[in-house]
């Protein structure tokens, strides 16, 4: 019976006892622990609009460096180097501090990795936080992060407008109008001259008289100026032949009592012309 129990702890010798096993035990969960609160207890922060914000990340196969904000594109960027081979950030954003929505609905972030779009996923959402999974390629300087919008904790300061000085326009007074005196212009009385009825001109007859007769009073007279049977010629009084009578230019309709005197007038003058010039020729030859 002994050398059955020499021989069973002959065979259990090389076997830890319980005490070493939980020795053991204890040291890999404090590895584990210790590890992870390596890995998962990195915080950067960051400057917004002159308030510090907190960033939790992991960091794998890579270095995170720094961190901004950019307020003019609501954006965060990210140095980080990546010396030797692809590696993955994972990074997480309180809502309350940057998040990306559109209409109230989670919307994508937008990510840049050195200028191109990398491949990332969003490992958990919550109503607190997101966080996003990205892969970046080996020789990698550079992540800007999109979102809409740096939340209520981290709002971007509005831009006060600057009010431009409104130029007043100068009000113009109205200015009265003198009135202006129109001269007055005294009428001139217009003088009306009467008009003078125009008697109706009367044209007599001309009437041609005979050699040593004178036309008076529309009748053949005898030229008294000049002797008997004689006629003023060229300023003097020379004998004249029998005169004869011209009759005047009239209508048939015009001869009258005044014709018929002029005629007998005529041969009245004629007669005593006749006797004149017979008394003076035999008055002559006696004389001889």
């Amino acid at each position: 019976m002994n050398n059955v129990n020499k021989l069973q702890s002959d065979r259990l010798k090389p076997f830890p006892n319980v005490s070493s096993l939980l020795k053991i035990s204890l040291g890999l969960v404090l590895f584990t622990i210790i590890s992870t609160a390596l890995v998962y207890a990195e915080t950067i922060s960051v400057d917004v609009g002159g308030t510090s914000y907190n960033v939790d990340y992991t960091a794998t196969g890579m270095t995170l460096d720094a961190i901004e904000a950019d307020l003019d594109f609501v954006s965060l960027i990210l140095a980080v180097s990546v010396p030797d081979s692809d590696a993955t950030l994972d990074i997480t954003f309180e809502r309350s501090f940057f998040d990306s929505t559109f209409d109230g609905l989670d919307d994508d972030f937008i990510i840049l990795v050195d200028g191109d779009e990398p491949t990332f996923t969003e490992t958990e959402t919550t109503t607190q936080s997101r966080t996003l999974s990205i892969d970046l390629p080996a020789g990698t300087e550079e992540i800007e992060i999109i979102g809409s919008s740096f939340g209520e904790s981290a709002s971007v300061p509005e831009e006060t407008p600057v009010e431009e000085p409104v130029e007043e326009t100068p009000v113009e007074e109205p200015v009265e109008e003198t009135p202006v005196e129109e001269p007055v212009v005294e009428e001139t009385p217009v003088v009306t001259t009467p008009k003078v009825e125009e008697k109706p001109v009367v044209t007599t007859p001309k009437v041609q008289c005979g050699p040593g007769t004178i036309l008076k009073d529309g009748t053949c007279v005898l030229d008294e100026r000049c002797g008997p049977g004689t006629v003023l010629k060229d300023g003097a009084c020379v004998l004249d032949s029998p005169p004869v009578l011209v009759p005047a230019e009239t209508s048939v309709k015009g001869m009258g009592k005044e014709t018929i005197v002029a005629f007998v007038a005529a041969f009245v003058i004629a007669g005593t012309v006749g006797v004149i010039l017979a008394l003076i020729s035999k008055a002559s030859k006696s004389s001889n």
